[in-house]
């Protein structure tokens, strides 16, 4: 009876040596059962970093274990993607989780803030991450999130007061940046929020996290949508200070190298012109004027 019991120890300790996890961190549950939500606030991940972690996770296993929910027979991701990613290519067939009771918006809540309080979040991800639960906390769509932002920065400018209610939902968002640990209101509507009207192949770098976004603002003065591609590569591979993206810019621009912006970026404009709220609407003058102007375009394009 002893002897077997010792073969059965030793098939246990062989088994934990081909797979790096400690069994006593807490509960193991099969990667198969868990499943991605429909809605996620990460939408990409670098290459490299997740190759690291892939590594490390073969080494010492997954030191911090996934937050999962209950859904039917099998569990739904609520933050550690990119640790289930990496479990999954290095081979492992479980990992650590904790399981909260969470509904939908909970969970989405909980996942939004998980991302936003890692270092690694590129720029593009964290900003619609941060504006979407903003919106979800005080249950306004984006435009009028947007509209609150400027209402408030406006006064403030003016030395306007504010109503109740704007006072109410701006304390909101104060708690959330506070709770989330990242930059005031004022620096989210004018640093950040632009970065979302920036032409898509720059959009496309930041979600990448390989070049800043203070350096991708720069580059996306650039009309030409392959002067911006050109100059993006190069700042990336040979690691150009922010000055130096500057100047780099500059010199095309007095050289004339920037051809007139291609129709992604026109069209893009136009459509956030056509959402701009102005007294010019009930002003017969400039009422007239826009008409005008408007019957010219469809000249245009109909042509």
């Amino acid at each position: 009876m002893a002897q077997s019991s010792i073969k059965r120890t030793s098939r246990t300790k062989e088994k934990a040596a081909e797979t790096p996890v400690n069994k006593e961190v807490g509960r193991y549950t099969s990667v198969k059962s868990i499943k991605l939500p429909k809605k996620q606030p990460r939408r990409s991940f670098n290459p490299v970093k997740l190759q690291q972690l892939t590594d490390s996770i073969k080494k010492h296993g997954v030191l911090e274990p996934l937050i999962v929910r209950p859904v039917g027979k099998n569990y739904e991701l609520v933050a550690g993607e990119r640790r289930l990613r990496a479990s999954k290519d290095a081979g492992l067939t479980e990992v650590p989780i904790v399981i909260r009771e969470l509904d939908e918006q909970q969970a989405f809540e909980l996942a939004l803030l998980e991302n936003l309080q890692r270092d690694d979040l590129n720029p593009i991800d964290e900003t619609e991450g941060m504006l979407e639960l903003l919106c979800q906390s005080l249950e306004l769509e984006q435009e009028g999130l947007i509209s609150l932002l400027n209402q408030a920065a406006n006064a403030k400018r003016r030395d306007q007061p504010l109503t109740d209610n704007v006072t109410r939902q701006l304390a909101i968002v104060d708690n959330i940046f506070a709770t989330v640990g990242r930059q005031g209101r004022e620096s989210f509507r004018t640093n950040r929020l632009p970065l979302l009207n920036l032409p898509e192949d720059v959009l496309e770098i930041l979600r990448g996290g390989e070049l800043e976004y203070t350096k991708a603002k720069a580059i996306a003065k650039l009309g030409s949508s392959e002067d911006r591609v050109v100059l993006m590569e190069q700042a990336v591979a040979e690691r150009w200070s922010l000055s130096e993206v500057k100047q780099q810019v500059k010199a095309l621009m007095q050289d004339g190298q920037a051809p007139v912006r291609d129709s992604k970026d026109l069209q893009k404009e136009f459509r956030s012109i056509a959402k701009v709220k102005s007294s010019a609407w009930t002003d017969n003058d400039k009422r007239q004027k826009i008409e005008s102007l408007l019957n010219e375009l469809k000249l245009v394009l109909d042509d």
